[in-house]
């Protein structure tokens, strides 16, 4: 028999994890980022970039309601968040297949350090400023001719690995 919402038997539990979106601007990808982040305990959610369409009514259908309780700020400029990152002292994990990307099964988790969940935009990935700046930077192995998938379904991953320590 499913189990309803109240019936489930999930720890509630909050990770010190900041998922900053470098340019995401698919309000369907960003609702589904507020419910996937509710879902995994994200702290917080970070939105780079000018005029990210957080409306309520467009995003609320794929985010039902998580964008309520997810708290997020936005910051227009990538140098703004670059220093915050680093002022802040992150563990930066960049969320992208590169040069020297390692597969996410390796990612290191430090103990006692907030972590910052880089993910890319639709059309351009991760920005090479930030990624200049990660400590480390990881990839989904894939088995397809694709190299690439949903930033939603990729940060599900993602989450999913990062929160399993």
């Amino acid at each position: 028999m499913q189990l309803t919402h109240e019936e489930n038997q999930f720890e509630r539990k909050t990770f010190p994890i900041t998922l900053v979106c470098d340019h995401i601007y698919f309000q369907q990808n960003i609702g589904s980022l507020f419910r996937i982040s509710e879902a995994f305990g994200v702290e917080n959610i970070i939105f780079l970039g000018k005029d990210i369409p957080l409306t309520p009514r467009k995003i609320n259908k794929t985010s039902r309601s998580t964008h309520l309780h997810v708290p997020y700020t936005i910051i227009e400029k990538t140098a703004g968040l670059v220093d915050f990152l680093l002022q802040n002292n992150f563990e930066i994990i960049a969320l992208e297949i590169a040069s020297n990307s390692k597969p996410l099964k390796e990612v290191v988790i430090p103990d006692n350090k907030k972590i910052a969940l880089l993910i890319g935009s639709e059309i351009d990935g991760i920005s090479d400023e930030l990624l200049k700046i990660s400590n480390q930077i990881v990839h989904i192995n894939m088995f397809g001719k694709n190299s690439s998938m949903n930033v939603v379904q990729a940060a599900s991953i993602a989450l999913y690995e990062i929160t399993s320590f």
